[in-house]
């Protein structure tokens, strides 16, 4: 690993998201329109049931750390699909670049717009609806890591799948992480989904840190073995997603890189 090249990774991705209007707009536009739509509906919700006062908090809640798992899984696979629109997958897997080093340099480019946007969407709930955001104490630190490594897993198999099969499947690279979403309880609880659903979202670590996040809000407390449980799943998913990935990089290498550009 030669972090001098994946610093320069990091560096290239900056010099392009400054020279990139529409690259740009989308790390504040989608959070602004997600909260002005969910969280007036929420006090619409609220108006309707006074009896029930964290309404407005529990889909806030859901809103601003589910874009931690979506942004983390969203700017791998662009970044990805940023190079083939470019034409240059094939010019910086031709230098000494390893893949290993082309990953870190995403993750790390990533994490940094994932903070941004997440500061961002923090702060305009503040102003819009006094949600605080560090109501969670030091919870958010678990909680946060635990959201982007999911979204990390995700984002390595989409790429994967991109990778392999080129642009013609690049669709999946915005929707890959909402398959999870159905799964993940995000603004509501596992109880509502039926049986069998229920049954397929213990196995998304999602679902228990947003069943955590729900339990803090209404008592105070957090379920640690909840949180435990979903690092352990993102553990497994991680190692698994990265080990996917590598493979089908060297399966397209076999077939050709330049075919998909």
């Amino acid at each position: 690993m030669n972090f001098h090249r994946v610093f320069a990774m990091v560096q290239r991705y900056f010099y392009n998201l400054k020279h990139s209007y529409d690259r740009l707009s989308d790390m504040f536009y989608w959070p602004i329109m997600d909260l002005l739509i969910w969280g007036l509906t929420g006090i619409y919700f609220a108006s309707l049931n006074p009896k029930a006062p964290f309404t407005i908090t529990v889909i806030l809640t859901g809103l601003i750390f589910w874009i931690i798992t979506w942004r983390a899984q969203y700017e791998i696979t662009t970044n990805l699909l940023a190079e083939m629109w470019d034409r240059n997958l094939v010019n910086i897997f031709a230098s000494p670049l390893t893949v290993y080093e082309w990953l870190t340099s995403v993750i790390i480019f990533g994490g940094i717009k994932m903070i941004i946007s997440l500061a961002f969407s923090a702060t305009i709930a503040f102003i819009l609806y006094r949600y605080a955001f560090f109501q969670f104490g030091w919870w958010l630190i678990p909680v946060v890591i635990n959201l982007i490594i999911t979204g990390w897993a995700a984002g390595f198999c989409v790429a994967a799948i991109i990778i392999r099969f080129g642009m013609k499947v690049q669709t999946i690279a915005w929707g890959g992480a909402y398959l999870l979403a159905p799964f993940s309880a995000i603004y509501y609880p596992l109880s509502v989904l039926p049986q069998w659903a229920q049954k397929i979202a213990l196995f998304f670590p999602t679902s228990y840190v947003f069943e955590a996040m729900r339990q803090h809000i209404f008592t105070g407390t957090i379920s640690l073995e909840k949180i435990i449980i979903s690092f352990a799943l993102n553990v497994l998913y991680l190692v698994l997603s990265i080990w996917f990935f590598v493979l089908m990089f060297k399966e397209s290498k076999k077939l050709g890189l330049g075919r998909l550009i």
